[in-house]
């Protein structure tokens, strides 16, 4: 299993402090310490990765939950190497501290196809990892990386934490470290005698740790078996607090009208319908927009309604179609990017051509855009639904006036973020409203209107394919794709740096993919323009598993092959591994046998975050309508470190990518984005969602991500299914402008 760099003692520094009778453990370090997030004299009880004090044991995530599960498997990997009851470990997020960046995150991002780097450059990418993401300070939850970048880190912090603990009870009982042992949150002598880890907490403090190693996987207990999330109780029962649910005294409310021309300004306008409306207290200019301050949510909200403003122009085309035509025009230019160019033009054979579109996408996680501020004496403290803590503290900060160590970030749980609380926006915004009402707690909520048509959308893209097949099989495939450049955009606003050269997010999951084709080129096009651009689950991969896999069905129909074998004959020099989970779809799937009159299947492959996902879809003609009646997927994730948590997560990612797949689009008309709530823009019911199967597979010799790879295969194994069955291929998305579903 790959880890992250050569972790000697002196790089991984296990840091401890006394804190109200106990003691925290672990900040991971290459060269230099980073500070300590936790300040002893305030009688914190947070730190890097593991608090100890009379209260229990807490494990500290330094990433956001948004529903994905990570925090759990996270704290897995710690209560794993500590000896603790699973069921007493307490989870909590980190404070915004350069001690939890994301290694991970900036080791995918260098170039190169993850199924096939040689372990020179997963070296090269540790050590950039490492030193980029301390320099850049990548506090970011985000690209399936949450464990993959915490499964040696929390594993080293528990381990460390636990011999430790074992020289503190030596030092008391008089006896050889090497002849005790841990079990339940104690440290255990030989004749009996118990030492509860917080006995031994302030002891541990003095300490220095010793060298050590985590357990071999053989000796696990907990990880590589079903166990409940810690979070699961608390959601199910409803007392999970999230950021809309923050209450402070004397808090008000306020609620956000900017201008519906995304990016255009604010020319003026007229507070007085707003401040009729009773229970609203006072309207207040923002920059760009208006911010009504209420007594509670729901006045604020209908007061920006009633705001007349007058609004200035849009920054970029004002219709979808315009919009496109930019998109396309980029075709005219040089492309930004060259990711694969293997091998010479195919000579003979025979050439199919192909068009996609797809459109811009919503986020709409179903909490709303929300935080609360409050500025007091100089400082600003912000509680905020959000995946990147260090990100909110410098935009809140300029949003409030101050510098960034004038703020203090409490991330709270979310109602969903899918990339869109990576950005920042609603918190600098947050800032800016209480800014104007110093020592008064102040939530700025977004209605759902308002956060539906101010995202951050997954860009729409066009692309434009070209294969050849011969003797049965594809000899070429040359894709140029064209929308806007997700990371000339993202990068700015989460680092404050201009970002150039190629952009991997347009291509990826087109030009990485273990397809052994002769001739293989991947090009990408930027088109230039304002429209606000994000990440979006799976980001490129999730626009670009449809492109690539819709296209090697096409191939493979023009080659007479059946798509499952084609693919196989395709996939096996390039990948055993991801052979192997369209070997394993296919037998779930019982693919050979035919199916009933009515009835078709679909497949696609794709790989992405580090783990194949191979998906089939089974539709019926159900009285002209179209059933999505069972899926099957199978997934390499590497190691199944919490297989009940990543079932679940294929499962959901299927179901994100069915929704888009079916009627997810956002479209421009004025200027204005025309989808405000989600009717307009829908998801998934349970009635029209399929029976699902998962089977996991752990023949990936490194550990890979769960969160976004099971949206990619969803549009594609569906489309390719809908072909089977009516003979109409989609080349477009959303797939109701086309087909009738039963929902």
């Amino acid at each position: 299993m790959s880890r992250l760099g050569t972790i000697t003692r002196r790089s991984f520094l296990v840091a401890s402090a006394a804190i109200a009778g106990g003691v925290a453990f672990g900040i991971y370090k290459l060269r230099q310490p980073i500070p300590n997030p936790l300040d002893p004299g305030e009688g914190s009880a947070l730190n890097a990765f593991l608090v100890i004090d009379q209260d229990g044991v807490t494990a500290i995530s330094g990433r956001a939950d948004m529903g994905q599960g990570a925090q759990s498997t996270l704290a897995m990997l710690l209560a794993e190497e500590l000896d603790v009851d699973w069921e007493s470990v307490r989870v909590a997020h980190g404070p915004a501290s350069v001690a939890y960046y994301n290694a991970a995150m900036m080791e995918s991002a260098l170039p190169g196809a993850e199924y096939n780097k040689s372990s020179w450059m997963r070296t090269v990418g540790a050590f950039v990892g490492n030193a980029g993401g301390r320099f850049l300070g990548t506090q970011i939850t985000g690209g399936s990386t949450s464990v993959r970048d915490g499964f040696d880190k929390m594993r080293l912090a528990g381990a460390s934490a636990r011999e430790t603990l074992k020289l503190a009870a030596a030092e008391r009982l008089g006896v050889a470290a090497d002849r005790l042992r841990t079990e339940a949150g104690a440290v255990v002598a030989p004749d009996g005698t118990r030492l509860p880890y917080a006995e031994l907490a302030e002891a541990a403090a003095r300490i220095e740790p010793p060298q050590t190693e985590p357990r071999p996987r053989a000796d696990w207990r907990l990880l590589g078996k079903d166990q409940p999330r810690r979070d699961m109780a608390a959601k199910v029962t409803g007392t999970q607090a999230y950021g809309i649910d923050t209450r402070l005294p004397g808090m008000k409310f306020a609620s956000l009208r900017m201008n519906p021309r995304l990016g255009g300004g604010l020319r003026g306008f007229d507070p007085a319908p707003a401040l009729a409306i009773p229970g609203v207290e006072q309207v207040l200019d923002i920059d760009g927009g208006i911010a009504v301050v209420a007594r509670n949510s729901w006045a604020a909200m209908q007061g920006a309604q009633a705001v007349d403003c007058d609004w200035g122009p849009a920054p970029y085309p004002d219709t979808t179609e315009a919009i496109f035509a930019r998109i396309e025009a980029a075709f005219d230019d040089s492309p930004n990017s060259t990711m694969r160019d293997d091998g010479p033009e195919a000579q003979d054979g025979t050439e199919i051509t192909a068009e996609y579109r797809l459109p811009y996408l919503a986020h709409a996680p179903l909490e709303p855009m929300n935080a609360t501020a409050l500025f007091e004496d100089g400082r600003l403290t912000l509680w905020s639904p959000n995946q990147a803590p260090l990100v909110q503290q410098r935009t809140a900060a300029r949003g409030a006036g101050i510098e960034p160590e004038q703020v203090t970030v409490h991330t709270t749980a979310m109602g969903g973020g899918f990339g869109r609380r990576g950005e920042s926006d609603y918190s600098e915004l947050a800032a800016r409203v209480a800014r104007q009402m110093p020592g008064v707690p102040v939530q700025v909520i977004w209605s759902r209107e308002e956060d539906m048509t101010h995202d951050f959308y997954r860009p729409g893209v066009i692309a434009r394919l070209r294969g050849v097949v011969a003797d049965g099989t594809a000899k070429q495939l040359d894709a140029r794709i064209a929308g806007q450049g997700m990371t000339a955009q993202v990068a700015p606003r989460l680092f404050d740096i201009p970002v150039g050269g190629p952009d991997r997010a347009l291509v990826e999951g087109l030009f990485d993919q273990p397809y052994a084709i002769p001739s293989y080129r991947v090009r990408g096009y930027t088109a230039e323009m304002d429209f606000p651009v994000s990440f979006w689950r799976s980001v490129g991969a999730s626009h670009n598993g449809f492109i690539h896999e819709s296209f090697i069905d096409e191939l493979a129909h023009a080659a007479g092959r059946d798509p499952m074998e084609f693919r196989l004959d395709l996939v096996r020099p390039e990948s055993a591994v991801a052979a192997g989970v369209l070997e394993a779809v296919r037998a779930m799937s019982d693919w050979d046998n035919a199916r009933a009159s009515g009835r078709a299947l679909g497949v696609a492959m794709v790989w992405s975050f580090g783990t194949p996902v191979a998906q089939v879809i089974e539709v019926e003609d159900q009285d002209g309508a179209i059933r999505i009646a069972r899926a099957w997927i199978a997934c390499d994730p590497g190691i199944a470190l919490d297989p009940l948590n990543l079932r679940a997560q294929m499962e959901g990612g299927l179901i994100f990518g069915l929704s888009a797949a079916l009627h997810g689009q956002i479209t421009v008309s004025d200027g204005m984005v025309e989808q405000w709530n989600f009717p307009d823009t829908d998801g998934l019911r349970i009635s029209g969602a399929p029976r699902i199967e998962v089977q996991v597979l752990e023949t990936n010799p490194h550990l890979g991500g769960v969160g976004e790879p099971g949206t990619p295969p969803a549009a594609p194994a569906l489309a390719n299914a809908i072909f089977a069955l009516t003979g109409t291929r989609a080349r477009e998305l959303p797939l109701d402008r086309q087909f009738d579903f039963v929902l």
